[in-house]
C-alpha cells in the first residue's frame, strides 16, 4: 500500500523492540511519525477551485490513510484512502510519469476541469507531483468497479446485476465516451493533450455508485504515465498463447477514438456474458450467433426473456460491431448512442 511503500514500521513494545514486525500492516498507528525519504511534508494541489472550496490535505496524510488496494494496472496502482475526518478517496499512483512537473500539473488541472462538466466522469479532487511519487486523488465510489462486481458474482455463482441495471451501466458508459469524443482543445490551452480520447477504457475503470449509476475513471491518464509491464495480467490484458491475437479479447492501448470504441465493445461482452470471454473468441461468438439468437446456446449470464432478450441480443450485435478488427468498420459513439436510444425505446 502507499503507506507501506514510504513509511518505516514501528518496533513492537511487546517483543521488546526487537521482535518480528506485525504482519497485519496498513494501520496508521503501526508507523513512525515520519515518511522515509521525505524530510518535509508536501501539500496536495487542489483541483476543486471555485466549486465549493479547495480540498486541503498533505502527502503524509494521504500516504498514511491507505486502507487497501482497489486495483492495479500497467499505468499504476489504485488505493482507497480514509482520512481522519472520515473522508474517502481513491488514489491513482503512477508507475512511470512521462511528463515533467509543470506539464503534469497543467494536464491534471485540464482533465479535472473537463471531468466536472460530465456526471458520468469521475471527478478529480487533487494531485501530487514529488520526486519519488506522483498520484491523483479522485472521488471514491462505494460499490467499487464494474470488473470487481461482475467477477465477484461469477466467483460465488450468482448474478451480480440484473438486465436493467446492466443496460443502465452501458448507457452511462456510452454517454461518458460521447462527452469525451466531442471535447476539443481550446486554441490557447497549454496542456498539450488530446482531449477527445479517453485512452484507457476497461471494466476496472467503470466505477459504480450505490444506485448502480456508472462513471468512467482514468480519463486522460494514459497521457500522464507510461504503461509498465507487470506480471499479474488477466485475460483482459494479455491473450493466452494458444489464441490468435486478432481473435482474443484484449484491451487496445492506441490513443484514438476507434480504440475507445473497441474497448467499449469488450466491456459490452463482459456485461453480457463475461464467462465466455476466458474460453471463446470473437470468431467463435460470430459462428454461434444464430444458435445464441435461437436460444440453443445460453450466452447471457443473467435471466432475460421476451422483449428484454431481444434488446440484449441487439447489444450483442453492437459489441461485435465495436470489436471489428478493421477500425474504420467500427461505429462512432454518436451511432452507438443513437442505437442505444432505439434499443431503450423499443
Amino acid at each position: 500500500m502507499l503507506s507501506r511503500a514510504f513509511t518505516k514500521p514501528r518496533r513492537s513494545i511487546k517483543d521488546g523492540g526487537g521482535g518480528e514486525q506485525s504482519k497485519s500492516g496498513g494501520s496508521i498507528h503501526e508507523y513512525e511519525d515520519m515518511v522515509v525519504g521525505f524530510t518535509d511534508d508536501l501539500p496536495l494541489v487542489s483541483c476543486t477551485h471555485g466549486s465549493g472550496g479547495g480540498v486541503q490535505m498533505t502527502m503524509k496524510e494521504v500516504l498514511r490513510s491507505s486502507v487497501g488496494v482497489m486495483g492495479e494496472s500497467r499505468l499504476g496502482m489504485t488505493e482507497k484512502v480514509v482520512l481522519s475526518k472520515g473522508q474517502m478517496f481513491a488514489v491513482k499512483r503512477f508507475r512511470k510519469v512521462i511528463v515533467g512537473k509543470s506539464d503534469f500539473g497543467r494536464r491534471v488541472e485540464r482533465l479535472a476541469q473537463v471531468s466536472r462538466k460530465c456526471e458520468y466522469l469521475v471527478p478529480i479532487t487533487a494531485y501530487l507531483y514529488a520526486k519519488r511519487i506522483k498520484f491523483v486523488l479522485c472521488h471514491y465510489y462505494p460499490m467499487g468497479t464494474l470488473a470487481e462486481l461482475l467477477a465477484g458474482g461469477r466467483k460465488h455463482g450468482h448474478t451480480a446485476l440484473n438486465w436493467n441495471q446492466r443496460l443502465n451501466i452501458i448507457v452511462h458508459i456510452a454517454q461518458a465516451i460521447g462527452f469525451i469524443h466531442t471535447e476539443s482543445t481550446p486554441p490557447k490551452d497549454r496542456s498539450n493533450m488530446q482531449m477527445n480520447v479517453h485512452g484507457n477504457i476497461k471494466s476496472s475503470n467503470v466505477m459504480l455508485n450505490v444506485d448502480f449509476s456508472a462513471s468512467l475513471s482514468d480519463y486522460g491518464f494514459a497521457q500522464l504515465a507510461e504503461n509498465v509491464e507487470v506480471f499479474n495480467f488477466t485475460w483482459q490484458q494479455k491473450p493466452p498463447p494458444q489464441q490468435p491475437m486478432e481473435n482474443i479479447y484484449i484491451y487496445r492501448e492506441e490513443l484514438c477514438q476507434k480504440s475507445d470504441i473497441y474497448n467499449f465493445g469488450i466491456i459490452l461482452f463482459d456485461i453480457l456474458g463475461g464467462s465466455w470471454l476466458s474460453t471463446s473468441s470473437r470468431k467463435c461468438i460470430l459462428e454461434k450467433k444464430e444458435e445464441i439468437r435461437d436460444g440453443k446456446i445460453e450466452f447471457f449470464e443473467f435471466f432475460v426473456e421476451g422483449k428484454e432478450r431481444k434488446r440484449a441480443l441487439e447489444i450483442l450485435d453492437m459489441a461485435l460491431a465495436c470489436t471489428n478488427r478493421l477500425a474504420e468498420a467500427r461505429p462512432s459513439i454518436d451511432q452507438i448512442l443513437l442505437f442505444l436510444g432505439d434499443v431503450i425505446s423499443f
